[in-house]
């Protein structure tokens, strides 16, 4: 028994079947892309952290204030979800990145270090 073909020489029936698939894959296409912008974002507040570190840790060796520094040294979006902490010659600095969620953005929260130590004198 011969299949029926139309025109484009296409089985029949199997017209609009590239769509159906297309739209049934688009949402994991969307996800996957969603999750991969969510750990370049991640990324970056990690050398955002790194930064912040180093500056403050630049300003415990001048003796400025360390937590002004690395605050200073963030972009305005992460000043918000920033904790820095010093203790001795050792700065540490959390940078939450921005996330559709709140609980997201906390359970991927980032943080550097850095310490200086007091020169020989």
């Amino acid at each position: 028994m011969a299949a029926v073909t139309d025109h484009g020489g296409r089985v029949a029936g199997e017209r609009g079947q590239a769509s159906i698939e297309l739209l049934a894959g688009l949402p994991g296409l969307v996800l996957a892309g969603l999750i991969g912008l969510q750990l370049l974002v991640t990324g970056y507040a990690l050398t955002l952290a790194d930064g912040a570190a180093e500056a403050g840790a630049l300003a415990l060796v001048t003796d400025r204030p360390a937590e002004e520094a690395a605050r200073d040294a963030l972009p305005g979006w992460a000043r918000d979800d920033v904790t820095v902490s010093v203790e001795g010659g050792r700065i540490v600095v959390e940078v939450k990145p921005p996330a559709a969620f709140s609980s997201l953005s906390e359970a991927l929260s980032v943080s550097s270090s850095a310490a200086v130590r007091e020169p020989a004198g």
